[in-house]
């Protein structure tokens, strides 16, 4: 809205030339043709829109505007008021103008002492421009009336209510409001006057008071002014709202101040004011030179204690510096001595903590011999790769027994933001340091072991790389000054025993991996699962469900049975989860008194822990031509799977099904066209490629598959499919293969021969290339397989298709597999 008593209103920008006052009004034109009864002349307007039953005062500029002013005074005729489309045109044509104006009688004419034309226009009624007339030095057009409908009906006056409420409450926010308009709201009982009255006010733009104007139907002329008022009300009542908490903000600051001043002149009658503060800065000063930090870092602390002296306890800052200085203190800067290294005594722990792991712990053992041989040496970072629940974590924990120092764990999965490793800048409210300094001072040592948990989940996010940021903790030329962003000082980790722990090695940033030294972890075969549930698991969920050994028991048997028919991993905590789900129904039986002691055995199983999840299907699936075993990796271990292949009659289509990647069907075009390469050698029809459709699936469709390791797999699958002969059902296999018939290498060699060992296999068939790897995998995987090294796909064949003799000739249509 804006003020209704206003200033003459600019018409024109361009000025006038300077003429004569005169008292008598304006001078007759000369040579005007005459003007019809249906025409008026106009005047334009650049900024200005007058609406019916409004008064505005205008001024005049050009000489085109002010000729016919002159002339309609002279004979008497009101005028039209028309708004130009664009401002800036300083000579408007006809086609630069609205066709919708306003008819209005012109009040009064006035020239001004400096030469300026104001004329008081009225405006009487809505008119449209029908066509415009040449032969005039000014504007003159034949225009036709548009009448307002004064009838009214229901929703007319519903819209008149609904428009005059949201003008008085607007005119209520409004500061100054004349009387006379709100008088002039209020009185108003037409619902076109209303509409003009208020639209008039409004402080909206020319182009949509133009808009207003065209509107000739009443009621969708009050739904646009409602919409327009009801956008300018919500901004009053939030700027009302704004100015309101501002000034409450401002009431609240002085009341805090007031009572603080209260405060402090009651603490000083207590005798608990300056002195308490003093007794708090002394006890500061006196931790600041206990705490033996570096001279930069004490002449650091000692300028903060000093501002911290000079601030007055109720300013804001004041818990803030002193949070930072209980930080400088509370950190481990002395150097402690460190315990000795006893390596057998380290030997016994691990092998205390864990079973198995023998070329683990010997890296470990080498790594401790090193430190302690060499105390003040740059030893690596050690990173701890594997499956998860394979010991990862505790390995580092038994590390920090075995030297005496503390333990403290950084879980970085998850992490996105640089400031959790580097920390926060003090400008920000509740900073801190980052988790490196906040794990050492949980530690409460420098020489602590500290666990960067999950390295390999690190994210990152638009507040930094943390593995960026990782670079200079882990790296011991540059970790000797680290700066957290937090403290501000340097501050010497080249003490702490970093270890780190990550499930994929791909997954860490390259420069990240340079600087540690990969430790594999392998998954557990049985025999190994079978001792470590034996020796640690099982007495680990006895405590838990607080039972003894007298109590519940397992039979060898049984374990077994739990980690063959209801585990399928490549470490141990589903298996310790089964134990304790076991021992839970033991515990309930003991509680109840039904029972005093429980030998549980096999048979017990599916009442404890349901059905058998996990079968040795191998046998069961590979009974027929065209199935083979293959190998996997996943991030969690080794696996095995399945290649199933099968004929139909079709026009020599490839058809891939089980969720495989590019690479896997890749493999599989790789292996048909060596399969139609060997068809002489292999005894096939080549017509029968042309007759049939080929569809190869691998099951578990709802999980992605992908890279080309299953392609032996799926050429011994075609072979078997298309020769009828089965494949082995104890054999399986893996490796890359070329359109040449050569058996390339791949990797996971380890995790899947793992896998194959715990699945009952027999016989695996690896690539000749792979044999590098024999080394890392387990000893008890190796004494349960026996292994076939392949150069070539001739040799796979022959290693994994039982005898001619064993299995029927093949179907015309094999059956689907």
């Amino acid at each position: 809205m804006m003020p209704y008593e206003q200033d003459l209103r600019m018409a024109d920008a361009a000025t006038p030339p300077a003429q004569p006052a005169t008292a008598a009004g304006p001078a007759p034109v000369e040579g005007v043709p005459a003007i019809p009864e249906d025409a008026l002349i106009l005047i334009t307007t650049r900024n200005l829109v007058l609406f019916p039953g409004t008064v505005l005062p205008i001024t005049l500029g050009r000489q085109r505007s002010i000729a016919a002013a002159q002339t309609a005074i002279r004979l008497n005729r009101p005028v039209g008021l028309v708004l130009q489309r664009e401002a800036a045109t300083e000579d408007p044509m006809p086609a630069d103008l609205h066709r919708v104006g306003t008819e209005a009688n012109l009040l009064r004419y006035v020239t001004s002492p400096d030469g300026s034309h104001h004329v008081i226009c009225q405006g009487e009624q809505r008119v449209r421009i029908v066509e415009f007339l040449d032969g005039y030095p000014f504007f003159v057009a034949r225009i036709e009336r548009v009448p307002e409908s004064e009838d009214a009906n229901k929703e007319i006056d519903a819209r008149l209510l609904n428009l005059r409420n949201q003008a008085l409450e607007v005119l209520q926010l409004l500061p100054q409001t004349p009387a006379e308009l709100v008088n002039a709201v209020q009185g108003a009982t037409s619902a076109p006057a209303l509409a003009d009255l208020i639209a008039s006010v409004m402080d909206i733009t020319p182009a949509e008071k133009q808009e207003i104007l065209e509107i000739f139907d009443i009621e969708r002329r009050l739904d646009r002014i409602s919409e327009l008022l009801a956008y300018r009300l919500e901004v009053l009542r939030l700027s009302r709202q704004i100015s309101d908490r501002t000034k409450e903000t401002m009431d609240e600051r002085q009341r805090e101040f007031l009572l603080r001043e209260q405060l402090k002149t009651i603490q000083n009658e207590l005798g608990e004011g300056e002195d308490a503060k003093s007794q708090e800065i002394a006890e500061l000063r006196q931790k600041i030179e206990q705490a033996k930090m570096p001279e930069e870092v004490e002449t650091h602390a000692k300028k903060e204690l000093a501002r911290l002296e000079r601030m007055p306890e109720a300013a804001g800052e004041y818990s803030m510096a002193r949070t930072y200085l209980e930080w400088l203190i509370e950190l481990p800067w002395a150097i402690e001595s460190a315990a000795p290294i006893d390596v057998a005594e380290a030997r016994r722990i691990l092998d205390e903590d864990h079973y198995g792991l023998r070329k683990v712990k010997r890296r470990i053992l080498e790594f401790l011999a090193i430190h302690k041989l060499n105390p003040g040496g740059r030893s690596p970072i050690l990173c701890f790769v594997g499956p998860p629940g394979v010991g990862k974590t505790s390995l580092g924990q038994s590390i920090a027994r075995a030297t005496g120092r503390k333990f403290t764990r950084v879980s970085l999965g998850g992490t996105h933001d640089e400031a959790e490793i580097r920390g926060h800048r003090r400008t920000y409210i509740g900073a801190l340091p980052g988790n490196i300094l906040q794990g050492i001072r949980r530690a409460g040592s420098r020489q602590c072991v500290m666990m960067l948990d999950e390295i390999d989940k690190l994210g990152r996010g638009i507040q930094g790389d943390p593995a960026s940021a990782l670079l200079e903790v882990l790296d011991p030329e540059q970790n000797s000054t680290f700066r957290d962003n937090y403290l501000g000082v340097p501050f010497d980790l080249s003490r702490v025993m970093f270890i780190c722990t990550a499930n994929v090695i791909d997954n860490i940033p390259g420069p990240l991996r340079d600087r540690m030294e990969i430790i594999d972890l392998p998954g557990y075969t049985e025999d190994e699962k079978f001792e470590i549930a034996k020796r640690y698991l099982v007495r680990r969920q006895l405590t838990a469900n607080g039972l003894t050994a007298e109590q519940a028991e397992f039979t060898d048997e049984t374990l077994h049975a739990i980690i063959r028919d209801y585990t399928r991993e490549a470490g141990v905590r589903q298996l310790e989860r089964e134990i304790g789900t076991a021992l839970r129904s033991v515990a309930m039986k003991v509680a109840e008194g039904t029972a005093t002691s429980v030998v549980i055995a096999p048979d017990d199983l599916h009442e404890m822990l349901g059905p058998r999840r996990f079968e040795n299907e191998v046998a069961m699936r590979t009974s027929v031509p065209g199935v083979a075993t293959g190998l996997a990796w996943t991030p969690v271990g080794g696996d095995i799977l399945f290649i199933e292949a099968t004929r139909i009659p079709g026009k020599g289509a490839l058809i891939l099904t089980g969720q495989l990647g590019e690479v896997m069907r890749e493999s599989a075009q790789a292996a048909m066209s060596l399969v139609k390469a060997r068809a002489q050698s292999l005894g096939l029809d080549p017509k029968l490629f042309e007759s049939s459709d080929i569809h190869i699936h691998v099951p578990a469709g709802a999980i992605p598959k992908d890279g080309p390791s299953a392609g032996v797999a799926m050429f011994t699958a075609l072979v078997s499919l298309l020769i009828g002969r089965t494949v082995k059902s104890d054999t399986a296999m893996t490796g890359e293969i070329s359109l040449r018939g050569l058996v390339l290498p791949v990797g996971g060699i380890k995790e899947k021969v793992v896998a194959a060992a715990g699945a009952g296999l027999a016989t695996v068939i690896l690539p000749a290339r792979n044999q590098r790897d024999y080394e890392d995998i387990p000893e008890a995987a190796r004494n349960k397989l026996r292994f076939v090294w392949a150069e070539r796909v001739e040799e796979v064949i022959e290693a994994a298709l039982e005898p001619a003799a064993a299995t029927p000739a093949p179907a015309l249509e094999p059956a689907a597999q």
